[in-house]
Parts: structure tokens; sequence; C-alpha cells
């Protein structure tokens, strides 16, 4: 071979390994400038969403449509909260692409695009669990602050100025708040444990206006420990939740708080301990008059208001029972501390420690000579 055949064959081979090059590194730069920014999901039918599936793998969030709402199937399909999935649905379809930046599958990986490696992955699901479409959500480039975005079906990854924030956790779905009733709105509460039972009042016509039946001679009660007891309902949350029936059995109910409202309401909440866990179920009955008659007469405002609100309050404790029925509950520690404290954490020495030092006071003045009484009343002009 001549020299001049091998000259050509160098210079081709050094041109290919340039071309390779530029191949590897060609999502670093724009592929095209569009015309201007469109929507990177386009002509979604959100009627025909079956599922919802966020993230990969065993951890991935499954939302699955069951009639006109979703539920949480990683949370035995408790219902999910329909505000949160139109959230979700929303965030997706608003992301509004920049620029091109790649349309070659091996740069993905680089971008983060990937299902493996992206920060977020949402699919939109089918009855037969074909994708309609989805997005992943890469990482955020350090200068341009903007972020890699790729429709789930395409090689096609574009930037994006404002990438949404994907909640990622089946708990972010989930409205998470038991019941909220403040101690103004408290009549009584009773609470029963193994060993002990016993009952607060709340009396609106007193200063000193809680009252424990039938309290022990010689004590008397912490008022801010009580009221922790009485206002143990407030914001009461749960951090996780499971069907009742995985754990029938297995949980030994063993407290019990039972609180009556002042629109007669009794809620009962029962709870086991186990793994060093607590665990509620709940339910509620409306103690109040439930057959409301229209009276021949023409009623004042004020009787329509109150009857009213009677029929208000029997149709939240049904909806109460309904949506809660079945359900078990984790509730945080500190919640539970105050559904099931004992007797004896409320109260401490009250009038007979007061009678007795009285006494004693009495006591020490009538030991005293007469020339030390004397001598105190002196000092003490």
């Amino acid at each position: 071979m001549s020299n001049r055949k091998l000259i050509i064959l160098s210079i081709v081979a050094a041109l290919m390994i340039v071309w390779a090059v530029i191949q590897s590194h060609i999502g670093v730069t724009p592929a095209r400038a569009p015309s201007g920014s469109s929507y990177l999901l386009q002509g979604l039918d959100t009627a025909k969403i079956a599922s919802i599936l966020i993230g990969t793998g065993e951890d991935a969030v499954r939302l699955i449509r069951e009639d006109n709402r979703f539920v949480v199937g990683n949370k035995d399909n408790y219902p999910a909260v329909t505000s949160k999935i139109n959230d979700l649905i929303t965030s997706c379809l608003d992301i509004r692409t920049v620029e091109l930046m790649t349309s070659n599958a091996a740069n993905h990986k680089e971008l983060e695009v990937t299902e493996e490696k992206a920060k977020s992955v949402v699919k939109f699901l089918k009855n037969d669990g074909e994708i309609i479409t989805g997005v992943a959500i890469g990482k955020t480039d350090s200068q341009t602050r903007s972020t890699y975005v790729r429709q789930v079906s395409s090689d096609d990854v574009y930037t994006t100025a404002e990438a949404p924030r994907i909640r990622d956790s089946a708990m972010d779905y989930i409205e998470k708040e038991i019941v909220n009733i403040s101690l103004d709105d408290v009549v009584r509460v009773t609470v029963t444990g193994p060993n002990d039972s016993y009952t607060l009042k709340v009396d609106d016509s007193n200063d000193d206006n809680i009252i424990l039946e039938n309290i022990p001679e010689g004590k008397k009660l912490k008022k801010s420990d009580c009221s922790q007891v009485l206002s143990a309902l407030s914001n009461l949350s749960f951090n996780d939740v499971k069907k009742e029936s995985a754990e029938e059995g297995k949980l030994e109910f063993e407290n019990t708080y039972v609180c009556e409202s002042k629109d007669q309401i009794v809620y009962t909440f029962s709870i086991a301990k186990a793994d060093e866990k607590t665990y509620v179920k709940c339910r509620t009955e409306y103690v109040g008059e439930t057959e409301i008659v229209k009276a021949r007469r023409k009623e004042s405002k004020e009787e329509l208001k109150n009857k009213e609100a009677k029929l208000l309050a029997h149709d939240r404790a049904l909806n109460f029972t309904n949506k809660h029925y079945g359900w078990l509950y984790e509730i945080p520690e500190w919640k539970a501390k105050n559904l099931t404290r004992k007797l004896a954490e409320l109260l401490e020495e009250g009038e007979k420690e007061d009678k007795e030092v009285e006494e004693a006071s009495a006591k020490a003045d009538y030991d005293k000579s007469p020339l030390e009484t004397e001598k105190e009343s002196a000092e003490a002009d």
C-alpha cells in the first residue's frame, strides 16, 4: 500500500473519531430551536385515566380511579383527596417546554430523565395498564436553572423554566385529619382504661370550669393537664392508615375515649397499643333530637335555625361514621398520651394538705409562751 493511501486512511479514521465524540456530546447543545414554548403533554383526555403511577418499582404510589373518585392503592384503597389529584394532573399538564436539547436516548441518563434516575416520574394509565402519557423530570442545570423534562413515550428531552414539585408519598394524597373539636365545643369527656375510669365536665357558668366527677377527698385537679385531655380531639390527625380487618385479632383495644360536643355528637375512640405505636378506630352517634317536626304556626328564625343545626349535626355524625368505619389509624404518641391519661396524672394534693398546714400553724401559735407572743406583736408594731 502506498504512502498516499495510508495518509488518506489515517485522515478518515481521525474524522470518524471526531464524529463519534460529537455524537456522544450532542445533548450539551440544543438540537433545534422551536418557534416558541409549548406544552410537554398535549391532548390528554382525563376521563380516560384509570390509574396514576408516581415513581417506579415497589415504592411507586398507585392512585386508582373508583367510580368518580380516586383511592390510594398503597393504603388499602383509602380515599384520596380529589383536589390533590387535580393538582397533580394540572401540574403535569402545565409543564411548558423552552427548547429541545436532544432526541438521542443515549443522553437520557446524563440528563437524568430515565425512569431510574429521574427526580419524578408520573404515568397516566388506561384500564388495561397501557400508558396514555406521562412525564419524567430530570436534573436542573446549575447555570441556567432550567430543568430537563421528557414525555415518557418519547426520546425528546426539553428544558423547562418551571418544573413542578411532584408529591411522591402515598400519605401526600390522603386527608390526614380525623377530627377537630376545640375545647370550647366540649361538654364532657370520659376516659376508660384497664384499671380506672373518670369523667371530666366543662361548666361554662363557672370560672373554675373543669369538673371531675367523684373527685377523691383531699385532691384537686391539675387544670392544665385536664385541659389537654378535654382538647385531645383538637386537630387529631394520623400518621398511617390500614383496613381494620388487616389487624383483626392482633390488637387489644383496652382504652376508650368518649367525647360529647355541644352539638350533641358523641365521638367514641377505641385505642390499642402495639410495637410502641398507638392505633384508634372511631365512630360517632348523634344523641340529640332526631325527629324534627314542622310546627303548624309560623316559626321564628331562631327556631328554624335551631332545627337546621340539629339536622346538620345528625348528618355530620352519620358522615363521620361512614367515612371512618372499618379503618384503623396510627396516631402520634403525644396525641395518644392525652387520649389515655390515667386519673392519677390529673390529681395533686389539695384541700386536705392545706387544712393540715393551717392546723400545724395554729398549733405552733398555741404552743408559744406569752412572752414570745408579746415580743412578736411588738416587732409587728
